[in-house]
């Protein structure tokens, strides 16, 4: 039987890539180092559908650009730029500033992950009626008599969307292109760009603020990228800001030092004390306890007793019917640009391991540590279980306050001083029906003990 001969090329001494396979030497890089505006990831995406990532009534930028549901607002916008035209005393000036859109075209376009397909003209033009757009409406949220005459403005569930739309992770501007457009054409003395950001989202930030506050915030947040990311600086505790923040410090791998929390009705059992703080932003956390008088967690009931108790300290988190949509652009813009510092996926995984059922968010409730406008606690323990979903992270910022609670929780005999709480000493009534209690049951004791002549009291 013959044998059919394979032939091979002859490898040439020094061989090159095409000899090889056929790749472009030059790749365009997959993200540039400027990007800051994501496409949702697929895993995220098919969650619900992806409905808490597209906009409802208005686009911004160029990646919902064009879709035909939301052509009507395209006449709000031009309605805006007219008005700010006539806002405008330098007509140059918004000539030069559109001079500035072409100038650094190519910084605006890497700020997005995927390209668009719009040609430079109309990459600009859209840019400039999205900015205008987002800056008159800033300035009429400023204005009492302008609100009054916006329809957009009185009417809740219109103003209501187009904030959710402007949050949107995929609905965003470069925060530069704005601030370049209040600076170079309209600026108002007495306010800057984020103060004006500041009134107009300030329905997400966790407390009212002083105007000496406020310029603070405009130092800790000028390096914000977009609105999405300024939401998300609202809510990091106070200490990322300082000089000295090193997250190596504050972050745990999750290889080595993951820890899931108890469920809240577990932990309260065990004497962990949920406690609803104050003047905090949402993920400033702590869990406070004196390891001395933790022992007797029974005497938690009594007046002036916080410094018996396990305290676990959460700022209220207040649950709209935004709040979902809100939480799930926060979630993707971390998975996508802060995967080495993922703050609210690690909160949002903590207060997921604290509810798994009703009775959990009814006691969440019942503390104050959560309120929310949803039909009931089973549906905001569903949306809060589904919040994880594909989500993943390599570090954990309440890694520590874990390890912590759950050391409190495995320790028996501070379980079964917490469950005596629960059952004996729950209310002050409680405490001094089982004061009586013990008083009778001794008093019973000495009396049987004198009947049968074993105990013979000294007069």
């Amino acid at each position: 039987m013959a044998s059919s001969a394979t032939s091979y090329s002859a490898v040439p001494e020094e061989p090159q890539i095409h000899h090889i396979i056929v790749i472009p030497e030059k790749i365009e890089a997959e993200l540039h180092d400027g990007c800051c505006i994501y496409k949702v990831p697929p895993n995220l995406r098919k969650l619900k559908d992806g409905e808490a990532y597209t906009p409802e009534l208005i686009s911004i930028g160029p990646f919902h650009h064009n879709k035909p549901e939301l052509k009507p607002m395209h006449k709000q916008k031009q309605r805006y730029f007219l008005a700010f035209w006539e806002r405008v005393t330098n007509k140059k000036a918004l000539a030069k500033y559109k001079a500035f859109l072409n100038e650094n075209i190519g910084m605006i376009r890497s700020s997005y992950s995927e390209p668009d397909k719009l040609d430079d003209d109309k990459f600009v033009e859209m840019i400039l009626l999205d900015s205008i757009f987002i800056l008159e409406l800033f300035l009429r949220k400023s204005e009492q008599s302008a609100q009054e005459k916006d329809y957009m403005l009185t009417t809740s569930w219109i103003c209501k969307s187009i904030q959710r739309d402007l949050l949107l992770l995929e609905n965003q501007l470069p925060i530069f292109v704005l601030e370049e457009l209040y600076k170079r054409v309209y600026k108002l003395n007495s306010l800057s760009f984020l103060e004006l950001a500041f009134n107009y989202f300030e329905d997400y930030y966790p407390h009212k603020s002083t105007s000496d506050q406020n310029n603070d915030m405009v130092k800790n947040f000028k390096s914000c990228k977009h609105f999405t990311d300024l939401i998300r600086f609202f809510f990091l505790p106070e200490k990322v800001h300082a000089k000295e923040w090193n997250p190596s410090e504050h972050f745990t791998l999750n290889g080595k030092h993951e820890c899931v929390l108890k469920t809240a009705t577990k932990l309260n059992e065990a004497g962990v004390s949920f406690e609803k703080v104050h003047h905090r932003n949402l993920l400033d956390i702590k869990f406070k306890k004196i390891p001395v008088l933790s022992w007797f967690l029974c005497l938690g009931c009594l007046p002036c007793s916080k410094w018996v108790k396990a305290r676990f300290q959460i700022p209220q988190l207040e649950v709209l019917q935004t709040t979902e949509c809100v939480l799930r652009n926060l979630i993707a813009f971390e998975q996508c640009h802060y995967s080495d510092q993922p703050f609210m996926c690690n909160y949002v995984s903590l207060i997921d391991s604290l509810i798994n059922t009703k009775e959990d968010v009814e006691l969440l409730v019942d503390k104050e540590i959560i309120v929310h406008e949803l039909g009931c606690h089973k549906e905001l323990a569903t949306m809060i279980n589904g919040l994880c979903k594909n989500v993943v992270v390599n570090c954990n910022y309440y890694g520590k306050i874990s390890r912590k609670i759950n050391d409190h929780y495995n320790s028996c005999w501070k379980h079964y001083m917490g469950m005596l709480r629960s059952v004996y000493f729950r209310d002050p009534w409680r405490l001094s029906s089982t004061i009586v209690g013990v008083v009778i049951f001794l008093f019973a004791i000495v009396n049987f003990l004198r009947v049968t002549g074993l105990y013979h009291p000294k007069y």
